[in-house]
């Protein structure tokens, strides 16, 4: 079994939904995630604070030195994940189809270079 990342992408300036809108997508991820622990792919997931509270931690010249974030200068920035682990791409696609419904954003489904092993 293979794992991958799915990655909730959120867009910067979107409208926030209205309470009972973000109340069902809360409701629905929920699902979602007691759907893939019963699946048994279930690795780890969670929810990421805006990208304001990011800070940057990277080496130049020697020196080792931090800067508010995020690192990337953009609208879009990551808003959670999940960690799965299928068999395989066609199985990780069809988590991430019903995990982009459930959280109303694009989610990108990304390999890890190696397969981990359980302790």
């Amino acid at each position: 079994m293979k794992q991958y990342m799915l990655t909730v992408h959120d867009v910067e300036g979107s409208p926030v939904p209205a309470p009972e809108v973000l109340q069902k997508m809360y409701a629905d991820v929920e699902a979602v995630n007691a759907e893939l622990q019963s699946a048994g792919v279930w690795v780890f997931a969670g929810g990421l604070h805006p990208p304001t509270t990011a800070t940057v931690v990277k080496v130049q010249d020697g020196d080792v030195l931090t800067t508010d974030g995020p690192f990337a200068e953009g609208k879009e920035h990551v808003g959670g994940f999940w960690v799965i682990k299928v068999p395989d791409l066609d199985a990780a696609l069809a988590w991430a189809a019903k995990a982009t419904v459930a959280c109303a954003a694009p989610v990108e489904v990304r390999p890890f270079q190696d397969d981990f092993e359980e302790g």
